[in-house]
């Protein structure tokens, strides 16, 4: 197994928001979701992980051109006591700037099984076209 493999097999840990800026506004942890960003000619499709999130729980908010995710997490039911537990729930907040060149009329979300997938779609002027030649 090559040093590149290791790596890949390795524990990520979750990352935690510091409250370094003010006083915090909410109770208990947060994390920083784990995101993938891909582009086409069309848009730019974000893939952010929320295990244990439900879309009534999942805010995304779009103001002053940034992408805000917040979502928070039920906690585990009160009959129920940990045995074992890798690491503390808590909610996600990411936030992301937006370009010029992303429509943000016409963004779109859809979460399925822990998995939000944002279509952020480009401005018309500034996809690609094909110039004809006569």
């Amino acid at each position: 197994m090559t040093d590149s493999e290791k790596k890949e097999l390795e524990l990520s840990q979750k990352k935690t928001i510091e409250h370094t800026d003010g006083e915090p506004t909410r109770e208990g942890v947060m994390y920083v979701p784990e995101v993938d960003i891909l582009e086409d000619a069309d848009a730019i499709t974000l893939l952010a992980d929320l295990p244990g999130v439900s879309k009534d729980q999942l805010n995304i908010d779009v103001r002053d051109d940034t992408l805000t995710l917040t979502a928070g997490i039920e906690p585990s039911p009160t009959h129920l006591r940990p045995v074992y537990q890798e690491y503390e729930l808590g909610g996600y907040r990411r936030r992301f700037s937006l370009g010029e060149r992303v429509d943000q009329e016409k963004i779109s979300a859809k979460l399925d099984n822990g998995v939000l997938t944002l279509v952020l779609p480009k401005m018309e002027r500034v996809k690609p076209r094909k110039v004809e030649i006569s």
